[in-house]
């Protein structure tokens, strides 16, 4: 759980910088009542220049991404909007598990949902080596 704050923050802190990146709004301590104890984050993400300069054109430089992000590790609840497209949003529910990812399922979805999952594998070893000299050495 600490390594997994430590490297959120250490990598917000990596992309940001000339009014771009990561910007902390909130970061304070919540309750739920089936998770517990966690910490709810929200997040500006700018990210105007890193957008193509034929999108750049279109929208305003003030164009932002917002990040909420409720933490009761082992469960996160992070979702993401849009400043430029306020109707648009992405809700992500994760919960880490100490397995080798054979929990068929992880989020206990109602069968109704779980029929209409789909599972894709993805092996980030294999399938990024190409990204290795992206990583910074220590």
């Amino acid at each position: 759980q600490i390594g997994e704050l430590y490297m959120i923050a250490r990598h917000s802190q990596q992309e940001s910088g000339n009014g771009e990146g990561v910007e902390v709004v909130v970061n304070e301590p919540c309750s739920d009542p089936t998770h517990g104890e966690g910490q709810y984050t929200e997040k500006r993400i700018h990210l105007h220049n890193r957008l193509p300069y034929w999108v750049q054109s279109m929208i305003p430089r003030v164009f932002y991404v917002i990040e909420k992000s409720w933490n009761y590790y082992p469960f996160t609840v992070t979702e993401y909007t849009c400043s430029f497209l306020p109707r648009f949003q992405i809700q992500i529910e994760t919960t880490y598990q100490n397995n080798n990812g054979s929990c068929e399922n992880a989020l206990n979805l109602s069968p109704d949902l779980l029929a209409q999952r789909e599972v894709i594998d993805v092996d980030i070893a294999l399938t990024c080596h190409h990204l290795v000299n992206q990583y910074q050495k220590q």
